[in-house]
């Protein structure tokens, strides 16, 4: 990982994706970027779970306040939390207005039981053009320290 530009590229709604997001920066020293929506999700989760699930149908993309900037960034960790079986919709937003070419993607997610699904899969829809690595998938607040370090090792950045 030494002299390569590293950005954590992130959604949380609860803050547990953030969380994995910081110690991932922590164990690579990489940039933060938290991608987020130019209308935040309602606080009531039941009310985000129906929202999420029109998004992923209707394919929205909500508009974010910043759509980011990878050109200068060699390794880009994504991270999200799994929302309806795949990434949360701002994630979708920023992986599509971005140009991926020549990056190596490193995704990451949170969630609440059903794993990651097909979040991975469809982010390198998105993103055809960069070279994944295998994805840290941890539950809830779950991500630790020891865990993401053995990861990162073992994807030979």
């Amino acid at each position: 990982m030494a002299n390569k530009n590293i950005l954590i590229a992130y959604y949380s709604y609860s803050g547990n994706t953030r969380a994995a997001a910081e110690k991932i920066q922590s164990v690579t020293g990489g940039d933060l970027f938290e991608i987020k929506p130019v209308k935040e999700y309602p606080k009531d989760y039941n009310i985000v779970v129906n929202q999420a699930q029109q998004e992923k149908q209707n394919n929205i993309i909500p508009e974010l306040v910043d759509n980011g900037n990878v050109e200068n960034y060699d390794i880009i960790f994504v991270g999200t939390p799994v929302w309806w079986y795949t990434m949360a919709t701002p994630v979708k937003t920023f992986l599509s207005k971005n140009n991926f070419a020549g990056k190596t993607i490193v995704p990451f997610c949170t969630h609440g039981g059903g794993g990651a699904s097909s979040t991975y899969t469809d982010m390198q829809n998105l993103a055809k053009n960069a070279k994944f690595k295998e994805g840290y998938t941890t539950y809830e607040k779950s991500a630790n320290i020891a865990d993401i370090k053995k990861w990162i090792e073992n994807i030979n950045l």
